[in-house]
């Protein structure tokens, strides 16, 4: 793991794999970190350079200011790794409110991407009384109290009956992190929206975008995707069956198959 710091605040983040390969950007679910995609990098690496990073007050990255965080602060974290990775474009995967940050580049970005596949995400995710309210109780009752609620939403039944220590491993991950970073991040999603902001028909840079979902998300269930889907012009979308909210967690095989069919389909990749 390294340190960047980025707007006065350090960011941690990991690049792995030959600077020769075309980089992939990875951004993690909001109270996880990057270790959600420790799975699938493997399957990665023989064709691309990956980057993965802390979002603000999460796994080992720097809390967030007093400032209001937007996706436009989450999307230039990205750019600004990238920039160090010396890499001009880039494909970019992101899961939840890292789906959000793709879409945030997706709408003022695109010349940056070679490709975005986006999980587990919606242009709307729940409504600004839920962020409001939950952003309230962590300032109040902390992540640690919280997490036994929050935690089992973002897996599906079938996980937890094959690993019965994963709830408690990321109870313990989401417990560390920094109450008010997350309530500001609640807060960001219950404000931004990209409702009217995704169709590419006019845009000079038109993003090859996939979408992923999981049949048992209870958090983006398939029809916020399919939502999503429609506003990114009828972009593919594909929901796999008895998978919850994290897929690189609960399916990485699976997952790490079909991301890395869609970055083969960059000619530019010169993969077959």
């Amino acid at each position: 793991m390294a340190f960047h710091t980025i707007n006065g605040r350090s960011v941690a983040y990991r690049l792995l794999g030959s600077d020769v390969n075309p980089l992939i950007v990875l951004a993690h679910p909001l109270g996880m970190s990057q270790a959600v995609w420790d799975d699938i990098i493997p399957a990665l690496l023989p064709r691309y350079r990956v980057l993965t990073w802390d979002l603000p007050g999460h796994g080992a990255s720097q809390a967030a200011s007093g400032a209001q965080i937007t996706p436009a602060d989450l999307a230039a974290e990205a750019l600004a790794l990238a920039e160090l990775a010396a890499a001009e474009r880039f494909h970019f995967a992101g899961t939840s409110i890292g789906g959000v940050v793709g879409q945030q580049l997706i709408a003022e970005h695109s010349d940056r991407l070679r490709s975005a596949t986006l999980t587990n995400t919606g242009a709307v995710i729940g409504n600004p009384d839920l962020w409001n309210t939950r952003a309230g109780r962590v300032r109040q009752e902390g992540l640690a109290a919280m997490s036994e609620e929050i935690v089992p939403r973002w897996f599906a039944p079938q996980a937890f009956e094959a690993s019965p220590a994963l709830k408690a491993g990321w109870c313990v991950q989401m417990g560390r992190g920094d109450d008010e970073s997350y309530a500001q991040l609640c807060e960001m999603l219950g404000r931004n929206t990209f409702s009217g902001k995704l169709s590419g028909k006019n845009a000079p840079h038109k993003v090859r975008v996939q979408l992923f979902g999981g049949s048992e998300d209870m958090a983006t269930p398939p029809a916020t995707l399919e939502a999503l889907a429609a506003e990114l012009d009828g972009a593919p979308l594909e929901i796999f069956d008895g998978v919850g909210h994290v897929p690189s967690v609960e399916a990485p095989v699976l997952f790490a198959q079909k991301l890395i069919a869609v970055l083969s389909a960059d000619l530019g990749d010169g993969v077959a």
